[in-house]
């Protein structure tokens, strides 16, 4: 099965940058992060096809966060710049190995692969 492996979380003063990547061990067709704050319910931030490239992101990271892959690394990476404090969660690489018809890429339930998180806190 698949392996995912996260890097690069921290804390950062608002208006810093991070970039996470998530190593994969095996085949992926989607590879998405989400994140998800205390309390909260977990979000999805970005979506990348690892074949076309084609990204899709949440409304809340758009223009400042840039999904991208490295297919011969079979890694993923989110490049977060201008960071707010309510980007503070945890941060989970998510994957799967076929598209889904009919489910967002949204829903943390089409994903059958995870990581196990990585921090990210950003201060005022």
């Amino acid at each position: 099965q698949v392996q995912l492996v996260e890097s690069g979380g921290g804390s950062v003063q608002a208006g810093g940058s991070l970039r996470l990547s998530c190593a994969a061990s095996g085949y992926t067709y989607t590879m998405a992060w989400f994140r998800q704050a205390p309390g909260k319910e977990r979000e999805g931030v970005a979506r990348i096809y690892t074949g076309s490239g084609n990204t899709v992101y949440a409304d809340s990271v758009k223009g400042r966060f840039t999904i991208s892959r490295d297919n011969a690394k079979n890694t993923v990476y989110v490049q977060m710049n201008s960071l707010k404090p309510e980007d503070t969660a945890m941060y989970y690489c998510a994957a799967d190995q076929r598209g889904y018809a009919g489910v967002s890429w949204s829903t943390p339930a089409r994903y059958n692969y995870w990581g196990q998180g990585i921090q990210v806190t950003v201060s005022s």
